[in-house]
């Protein structure tokens, strides 16, 4: 009998300042990650003795420098060693340049290995914006780094928690921009995007019901022109690629009817519109997946939650939701 298929799955370790090494040790005790997938770290190999110790769970750190060296054993957990954190000068629970920077060298390498096909997906854990740009990478959070390490695809983040998966056709941008970004172009990508996706994560027919921008999806133009002018044109674009999508539907009610069944996934017109629907189930619940790139990408939902770092108290359930779905991806993708 055949054993199943288990993709190799890289953590990235995030920023160290913040709770991911420790949500990381904690993941990786459970014996449903390891029955899904084959784990290695991408970091720092004293950081994450350092995460055991503070946790006190029981863990072996095998410090690798190449995949070639990884062994996989319950009680070890292989560590892609870039030696760039001097834990002497780490505070926890404080901005650290440090840290930043090797954060970003994790994500880096951690692309170009999936590039490459040497491994199946990543799961990043969380890096802290301030000081990523502060440390000279002026990005606005994982997705745009992805996105320009991948050659710059059209890419969209999508919030899922149970049964809510949640697209976006803007995210970190003001507002009134977030207005103008709502174009038929761009609304038919991220149809398009999270069509893909959702069928990535098992669901052959997809059905994407597309969010309204204004209150009551412009109640027949009484609020607003935006649903006739643009949305509603996207929509029945996207229906003629043979995708099944629908709407617009109002924002006030279509993340429920979504989150109870009706539908496959929906897509927001902006940020707050859909993360606030999806971080209503809870953030620690909740998973942020890039759709578009040529690799898989799943991340937590939460940030570095520098209250909790070094406590061992931080709560882990949203990264090993992460590493489920980049298994169930990896499974997936063709």
């Amino acid at each position: 009998m055949n054993k199943p298929f288990k993709p190799l799955i890289a953590i990235t370790m995030g920023d160290a300042s913040g709770t991911g090494p420790e949500l990381i040790t904690m993941a990786l005790a459970k014996p449903e990650i390891r029955d899904t997938c084959f784990p290695i770290v991408i970091g720092d190999a004293v950081t994450m003795q350092e995460a055991y110790d503070i946790t006190g769970l029981p863990g072996i750190v095998r410090k690798i420098h190449k995949l070639e060296e990884t062994q996989f054993t319950d009680d070890s957990v292989n560590v892609l060693d870039l030696g760039n954190v001097d834990t002497k000068k780490l505070i926890r629970g404080e901005i650290s340049l440090m840290a930043a920077k090797a954060a970003f060298e994790y994500i880096k390498l951690a692309t170009g290995l999936a590039l490459e096909g040497e491994i199946a997906g990543i799961v990043t854990s969380a890096i802290n914006k301030e000081a990523l740009n502060k440390a000279g990478f002026h990005y606005d959070g994982h997705t745009g780094l992805l996105a320009e390490l991948c050659g710059n695809p059209d890419v969209t983040m999508m919030l899922a928690a149970g049964n809510l998966r949640v697209c976006h056709v803007s995210t970190h941008v003001s507002l009134s921009e977030a207005i103008e970004r709502v174009r038929p172009d761009r609304i038919v990508k991220v149809i398009k995007l999270a069509n893909e996706g959702i069928k990535n994560l098992g669901i052959e027919e997809p059905h994407i019901a597309v969010a309204g921008l204004n209150p009551h999806a412009g109640e027949g133009g009484l609020f607003g022109q935006e649903e006739s002018q643009y949305i509603r044109p996207a929509i029945e674009e996207a229906c003629r690629k043979g995708i099944k999508a629908s709407g617009p539907h109002p924002g006030d009610t279509v993340f429920f009817r979504t989150l109870q069944g009706e539908f496959d996934g929906a897509v927001a017109m902006y940020h707050d519109q859909g993360h606030v629907a999806a971080k209503m189930l809870g953030i620690w619940n909740g998973v942020n997946i890039t759709l578009g790139l040529p690799i898989i990408r799943t991340s937590v939902e939460h940030g570095t939650d520098f209250k909790n770092a070094g406590t061992g108290k931080a709560d882990p359930r949203s990264l090993i939701q992460a590493i489920k779905l980049a298994a169930v991806m990896a499974k997936n993708r063709p």
